[in-house]
This record gives C-alpha cells, sequence and structure tokens, in this order.
C-alpha cells in the first residue's frame, strides 16, 4: 500500500480508485433504474468518421472513432483508459524502482503513459464491439432515436428544463435520453413522449398523436 500512495504513484493510484468509484456509482444508478452508462453516451457527439481533417474538430472526431466512441459504450471505454492509465503507470514505476531503486515523477510519466494506454482502450472497444455489442446491423445511432416512444423516468420535462426519459430499441437495449417539449408543453414523470428532434445533448418531443405508437413502445 505505501508503493501506490508514495508521490510518484498518486496519479495512477488515483485512476484506479476513480475507476472503482465510477464503477460503485453506476451499480448504485443501475438499481433505481438510472445508469449513467446510457446518459453519458447521449452527452456525447456523434461520431462522424468522414469529417475532413481540416476542419475545426476533425482530428479529434478522427480519434474518438479510432477508439470506438459510438461504436462500444462511452463509459466502457473511460473505465478502460482509466485502468490502462493507472496499471501501466505503476508497472512502469515498479520496473524502475526494481532497477534504480527510486520512482520517477509522475508528471513526467502522464504524456507517455497516456500515450500507452489509448491503443488498450481501442483493443478494449474493439472486443466488445465484435463480441459484446454485436454485428454492425445491430447498432443503433442517436439519429434513429427520433420517432421512438420513451417514458419519462426521472424529473419533469418543461420548455428550459429536460428531464430523464427511456425507451428500448429492436434489440432490447435500453436508452436514457434528455428531453425538451418541443411545443410548450409539460411532462410529467410516467408519461409517454415521442421523439422529434435531435439537439445534441437533449432530444425535443411532443405528446405522442397515434394511440397505436404509445401501446408499442
Amino acid at each position: 500500500m505505501a508503493f501506490f500512495l508514495q508521490d510518484g504513484n498518486q496519479l495512477f493510484t488515483g485512476a484506479l480508485v476513480l475507476m472503482l468509484m465510477i464503477a460503485v456509482l453506476e451499480g448504485v444508478m443501475t438499481l433505481i433504474g438510472a445508469g449513467i452508462s446510457d446518459m453519458l453516451d447521449n452527452l456525447l457527439p456523434d461520431v462522424d468518421l468522414d469529417t475532413p481533417d481540416t476542419e475545426a474538430g476533425g482530428v479529434l472526431t478522427k480519434l474518438l472513432g479510432w477508439l470506438r466512441f459510438g461504436e462500444v459504450p462511452a463509459l466502457i471505454l473511460l473505465v478502460a483508459f482509466l485502468v490502462g492509465f493507472g496499471v501501466t503507470g505503476l508497472l512502469i514505476q515498479m520496473i524502475v524502482d526494481s532497477l534504480f531503486g527510486l520512482l520517477l515523477p509522475g508528471w513526467l510519466l502522464a504524456v507517455p503513459v497516456f500515450m500507452l494506454a489509448l491503443p488498450q482502450v481501442r483493443f478494449v472497444g474493439n472486443l466488445l464491439r465484435r463480441f459484446a455489442v454485436g454485428d454492425e446491423t445491430e447498432a443503433v445511432g442517436r439519429k434513429s432515436f427520433v420517432g421512438r416512444v420513451a417514458v419519462i423516468t426521472i424529473g419533469e420535462a418543461a420548455p428550459g428544463s429536460p428531464a430523464e426519459a427511456r425507451f428500448s430499441d429492436e434489440f432490447g437495449t435500453t436508452h436514457y435520453v434528455m428531453v425538451e417539449p418541443d411545443d410548450g408543453e409539460t411532462f410529467s414523470q410516467g408519461e409517454k413522449v415521442l421523439l422529434v428532434e435531435d439537439c445534441g445533448a437533449r432530444f425535443r418531443v411532443i405528446r405522442p398523436a397515434s394511440q397505436h405508437l404509445t401501446q408499442n413502445n
């Protein structure tokens, strides 16, 4: 324990502690029916791999696509990064300590360890994309959410005050999105809403006009 808490290791130990805290929080939130994984995905922009590198944010978009953002839940990729960053840093410090009897400054290792952690994130993303997420034909993007009926789960959706809503896609995957009324109406917890427009971090919604829609969602 003393090794993990030494000055040169605190950055990497902190990454592992943060990972454990996220895991516990996700478990607690899931028990109350409000997992943070889909909420995090919905806060992130869609990754368009066709964006030219010359455009602002193009390089970042390519990097996110390389890491499988948009194909694998962002929370899992974040956890993979924290584990890779923490474990890689501690392993390097352990080797240096055994060879030279000292630890390198954490800030000195931060950048190279960060770069070493990225391929590990991609490796995890590729595994989940192939074995856990399923075929690409089953991938559901945010653009396909428009037209779906969701149920308000947390809060009251009012103009300027979004609430959380939940729905399941055709593959049985549950999605959580933030919704805000499109026409000034207010929706309470338990009410069904129709997603009509993707506004980035939230969706505009209206009351479903067809009874058939609410009966099949």
